[in-house]
């Protein structure tokens, strides 16, 4: 599939990053605004139960797993809520703008301009040579002055004698004067005298004479030096996506190298006695490491160098020095596990020793305990989510991947939206953005439909891997009712 520009998704708001330097990896001075996200949302109307946020006590809000088995919440007897006195819910917002202002901006590096491939040109290149650099054949034809068949037809062709043949990589000029024509190929150096290239169809493609079947203006299938790119010209901006188009550029004005933004370097490391590695057989209790896999997978498709660090170990000294260890090779160091509610476990000990995290209920479903700092001397951040590998994939979209694509200097920082009829009636918990995995599909009158997979408090790895998407329910919507309008999140790879 392709990227996540790709036509008829509705913006759904992105962080206009156009103030990063990709030259020096830096910002720019003018300041970011942390306070916003995204651009005002386009306004929708929703078939939707919607609630007063009034109703909500200071230390008391919903919980995002009602288990009475009543999915209908009721806002008035704020059923389904749990006791959370000194907890404050913290806003998906204000926690993606503490990581995004935090995350470092890795400086520029040259590589070869195959190793450049997916990444931003930093660097303004110009080409110190023309191209072409000859007047050259367009394609396979006969080379002629234009005065020589302006009366040529169909019916009364002009008649040629052809002088020699010129092949590309032929060094020999060459010339013709009037009444004189040459066979070039594609590329060849154009002959001295020389105005049009007439294509062969158009010609009985005789060897010793040619006759021509049509009038073509002068410069007619003829590249001019520096038809393509003058000495000086810009050939790549800074912070043009090297494809394969930019290669061949950078290649034909002289480039064998090329200052890029960097893949940022990011290690995935999963905490939990309860783990195993994929190759052990897993005991009463124990749990197969996925996320170890899936997040280092969701972060190299997000553009970033991963590295797969495994489980962590069961012990605190060792903890500290694996996480020491890899905050050395690494711009972001995430970590994925089941953390201690009202308590501190070996994992947050470690933390602590290295300058500490601090744990927060994000007001999010699935998986509202989440963490992130900066640790160690070199001050590395550190993102902590939620260890179910669900929830784990769903923080790594709303918080990793605009991470990675800020630090790659990506302009579009989120994946597009588009806003789909829901197929069925759905239901989130209060207070909480409800993120729910789905296919979405077009609808044959136009515009989407989409499907949920799962109810939200099913974690089902088989479910989520036949998602293509992820719907979103705002934090003060109760029910969507089928027919409601819902935003919608595309999962494209590699978007």
């Amino acid at each position: 599939m392709s990227d996540d520009s790709t036509r008829g998704w509705i913006s759904g708001g992105g962080r206009d990053t156009t103030q990063l330097d990709l030259t020096s990896g830096g910002l720019v001075p003018s300041p970011r605004d942390n306070r916003q996200v995204s651009g005002p949302a386009p306004v929708v109307t929703h078939d939707t139960v919607q609630v007063d946020r009034s109703v909500f006590s200071s230390d008391r809000v919903p919980s995002p797993a009602i288990a009475t088995g009543d999915r209908a919440p009721d806002p008035l007897a704020d059923t389904g809520s749990v006791d959370v006195s000194g907890v404050r819910l913290r806003p998906v917002e204000h926690h993606l703008d503490e990581i995004l202002g935090a995350v470092p901006q890795p400086d520029p590096i040259e590589l070869a301009v195959l190793d450049a491939q997916g990444l931003l040109c930093a660097e303004l290149v110009t080409s110190q040579r023309s191209l072409p650099a000859f007047d050259q054949a367009g394609l396979d034809g006969y080379a002629v002055r234009a005065a020589d068949i302006a009366t040529a037809t169909v019916e009364q062709p002009v008649d040629l004698a052809v002088v020699g043949e010129t092949a590309a990589g032929d060094g020999e000029p060459a010339s013709i004067t009037a009444g004189l024509a040459q066979k070039v190929a594609v590329g060849a150096m154009l002959p001295a005298g020389a105005d049009v290239v007439v294509p062969a169809a158009w010609t009985d493609q005789g060897a010793a004479r040619v006759q021509v079947f049509a009038a073509l203006a002068p410069g007619s299938y003829v590249r001019r030096v520096g038809d393509d790119v003058a000495t000086g010209d810009v050939a790549v901006e800074v912070g043009t996506p090297i494809g394969p188009a930019q290669i061949s550029l950078l290649a034909a004005v002289g480039r064998e190298r090329v200052a890029v933004r960097p893949r940022p370097r990011i290690t995935v490391l999963c905490a939990g006695n309860e783990l195993v590695d994929v190759g052990a057989v897993a005991g009463p209790g124990q749990q197969v490491d996925v996320n170890s896999y899936a997040l280092a997978a969701a972060a190299r498709d997000a553009g970033a160098e991963a590295y797969r660090a495994g489980i962590m170990p069961n012990d605190r000294r060792r903890m500290v020095e694996l996480l020491e260890g890899q905050m050395l090779r690494s711009d972001v160091v995430l970590v994925a596990g089941t953390f201690a509610n009202g308590g501190h476990d070996l994992l947050q000990e470690a933390l602590d020793e290295l300058g500490g995290l601090t744990f927060t209920q994000v007001a999010m479903h699935p998986g509202p305990v989440h963490a992130f700092g900066k640790l160690g001397p070199d001050a590395v951040p550190v993102i902590c989510v939620p260890g179910e590998p669900v929830a784990a994939l769903v923080a790594f979209e709303v918080f990793v991947r605009p991470a990675i694509r800020l630090m790659l200097g990506k302009r579009q920082l989120f994946r597009r939206t588009v806003q789909a009829v829901s197929a069925q009636q759905l239901l989130s918990p209060l207070g909480y953005r409800q993120y729910l995995h789905g296919q979405v599909m077009r609808h044959p009158d136009g515009g989407y439909v989409v499907e949920p997979i799962g109810d939200g408090d099913q974690a089902m790895l088989a479910r989520m891997a036949r998602a293509n998407c992820l719907i979103v329910v705002d934090e003060d919507v109760t029910e969507v009712s089928a027919g409601g309008l819902v935003t919608v999140m595309p999962m494209l790879l590699g978007g």
